[in-house]
This record gives structure tokens, C-alpha cells and sequence, in this order.
């Protein structure tokens, strides 16, 4: 095989890049366009995102940690001689602890035909207010300055997409549209380990189950519950996951009984049929709320109080972080860490022993 220049990739990288803005991005053989889509997972931490992906992608590996922010991609062929389309995938590892990591796959490039998975730990209901919420704002915020700069960079041209676009525009049959605030992209929140979470009390699901239905209706996303070990729920996750990673027709199941999995596609809900916050030894008058969801959390939260955030904070750096630990390279950390704090006391030593001579 001839050598390829570093001139020469980035020459065939320069074509890449020029073919995708002109919009002819084509295949070679049949000269049609291969359509790609990107896909940024981000969630609960060990909250189950890369066994669903792994499932979603019928691959038959072992799950590992993610490391910060992986990368992997899915093909799928539209029929019989057609190309490929491709599909993106990135993993935010580490829950909200790398939450800044979101501006790797969210570029001017991608954000176009993005989506967003958000995966919440059900069995860990503690933690799923404040997951959701500071991932999904670090997010919003990265896609709201990314438009910008797309918008900025083509002045007076409206922006044309090939699937859809970063700026939502939802059909004006759709319920409550001026009660929402839609999310910049398509967003799925998947709850998962339905398994354990089907076990707690009934009023508890409730709470989880409605308040995740006013979440998802207030982004205008759609909403799964699931769980790996459960083959039926694995699969209509599965439907969810290539409608956005593919373009492909998601299925039509609804389900809205708290009691039950949660199968909700976006717009298929409304505020009417969510009711009121669940009043679970909670007076709702007693709170003072500024909005709806303002509403929602400080209910939730009276029920699930929210985890303490000092062990966050001290997880803010991944070298303390125990899924990233590397034996050797933390015992040369160690070695390194002693050192440095020897060369610090001999330092201080010297500095007072020169004081006293003067």
C-alpha cells in the first residue's frame, strides 16, 4: 500500500469538509448522499449508557467504564446496493463531573442533525433531579453559543439542514406549545434499571414517573423507561435510538401508567393528561416557586432530598476518580506526589534557615 503524505490527508480532508458544506456528499458507486447524524449520550454516572448502546448497536461486547468522553459510530444501509449511513456516536463519562466535555461533539459541523440521549439512573432517584438538570443546562448552553456561531458566520442566509434543525420548530398542533420551552435538538431521556426501580414503593414511582413525564413534555422530548434485562424494553428503546441515530420510523406504543414502564414519544403527552406535581406529604402551597418547573423540583425534591455534593466536587478531578484508576500510573502519581511535597518542606527549611543567618 502506497504511503499517504500528512499534505495529502489533510488535502482529502479539506475536500471532506468543502463537500459536506456544499451539501454533495455523495457515494462514490451509486451517487447517492450518505446521510450522517450524530448522537451525544450523557447521564447518570454507572447509570447504564454503554450497555444500552452496546444493545442498541447489537454488538455482543462487555461494557466498560467510559473514560471521560469515548467515541465509536454505527452504519445501517437503506436497502439492498445503497449506502451506508453513518451515525456518531459520543459517550460522556463520569455523570455531571465532565459535563464541560459536551463542547467536543457539539460543533458548528455536527449540529446540524445532532440529538441528544440523556440516560437517569431510576434507582437512584437522589441524584436524578440534579443529574438531569446540570447536564441538560450545560448542553443548552453549548448548542445555543454553537448556533450563534453558525448564524453569525453565514449573515442573511438561513441555515438549511439536511434532518433538522438546531433552532426546533415544532408543528403548531403540538400540545402545549406555548407552555414549553423546547430543547435545541431532538432529546430522548432514557430511565434505566427499570429492573430495581420497579421494586420501590408505588407512591415513590409515582413521583419519579410523573415528574419525568413533565420533564420530557417541557423539553419536547421523548420519554423510555428500560431496562438490559428485559429484551421487550431493550427493543423499543432500541426503536427510539435509531429514529435518531438513522432517521428510522420509531414505534407508536404509548404507555403512561406510573405503575408500569414509561413509553412516551415526544409530543404524544400533554400537560393536561401529567396533572399536578404529586403531593406526597408535600403542601404545595407551602412552596414558593417561580415557574412550573421551578414547581416540579422543589416537590421532587421534598420527596427525594438531593444527594450531598461535596463528593462531586471532590470527583471534579478524574485522577481521583475511581473508575479511572490506573495501578501504575497512580502509584507513580504517589511516588511523585511524595516527592513533591518532600521538596517543599526542604525548601521551607532552607528559606527559615536563611532568614535566621540575616
Amino acid at each position: 500500500m502506497p504511503k499517504i503524505s500528512s499534505d495529502t490527508l489533510w488535502e482529502l480532508a479539506a475536500a471532506e469538509v468543502h463537500s459536506r458544506e456544499s451539501g454533495g456528499a455523495e457515494d462514490g458507486d451509486g451517487g447517492e448522499a450518505v446521510n450522517e447524524r450524530t448522537v451525544l449520550l450523557m447521564g447518570s454516572k454507572a447509570g447504564g449508557k454503554t450497555s444500552i448502546l452496546l444493545r442498541c448497536l447489537d454488538r455482543d461486547e462487555l461494557s466498560k467504564p467510559t473514560l471521560a468522553l469515548e467515541y465509536t459510530f454505527g452504519r445501517r444501509a437503506r436497502g439492498h446496493n445503497t449506502p451506508k449511513d453513518i451515525a456518531h456516536l459520543w459517550e460522556l463519562g463520569g455523570g455531571t463531573s465532565l459535563s464541560d466535555l459536551v463542547q467536543i461533539p457539539i460543533t458548528p459541523v455536527s449540529i446540524s442533525c445532532l440529538s441528544v440521549i440523556l440516560v437517569l439512573d431510576l434507582s437512584k432517584p437522589n441524584a436524578l433531579w440534579g443529574t438531569m438538570e446540570k447536564l441538560l443546562q450545560a448542553a443548552q448552553a453549548h448548542l445555543e453559543r454553537t448556533s450563534s456561531q453558525v448564524q453569525k458566520s453565514k449573515p442573511g442566509v438561513k441555515h438549511q439542514t439536511p434532518s433538522h434543525s438546531a433552532a426546533r420548530v415544532l408543528p403548531k398542533d403540538y400540545p402545549d406549545r406555548e407552555l414549553i420551552s423546547p430543547f435545541p435538538v431532538p432529546l430522548l431521556i432514557i430511565g434505566s434499571k427499570y429492573d430495581i426501580f420497579q421494586e420501590f414503593d408505588s407512591d415513590k414511582k409515582k413521583v419519579v414517573s410523573k415528574t419525568l413525564r413533565f420533564i420530557a413534555h417541557y423539553y419536547a422530548a421523548s420519554l423510555v423507561f428500560t431496562s438490559i434485562k428485559s429484551e421487550s424494553l431493550i427493543s423499543k428503546t432500541k426503536s427510539f435510538f435509531l429514529h435518531l441515530a438513522f432517521g428510522l420510523e420509531r414505534g407508536k406504543t404509548v404507555s403512561s401508567d406510573p405503575l408500569k414502564p414509561l413509553i412516551i414519544p415526544a409530543g404524544s403527552d400533554s400537560f393536561g393528561q401529567i396533572g399536578s406535581p404529586p403531593t406526597v406529604d408535600v403542601d404545595i402551597t407551602s412552596l414558593h416557586a417561580k415557574n412550573p418547573k421551578d414547581l416540579w423540583k422543589k416537590v421532587y425534591e421534598r420527596v427525594f432530598p438531593p444527594e450531598s455534593t461535596s463528593e462531586q466536587r471532590e470527583l471534579k478531578d478524574p485522577a481521583k476518580d475511581p473508575q479511572y484508576s490506573e495501578p501504575q500510573i497512580d502509584a507513580m502519581r504517589a511516588q511523585k506526589d511524595q516527592e513533591l511535597e518532600q521538596y517543599k518542606r526542604n525548601a521551607a527549611k532552607s528559606w527559615k534557615g536563611l532568614e535566621l543567618e540575616t
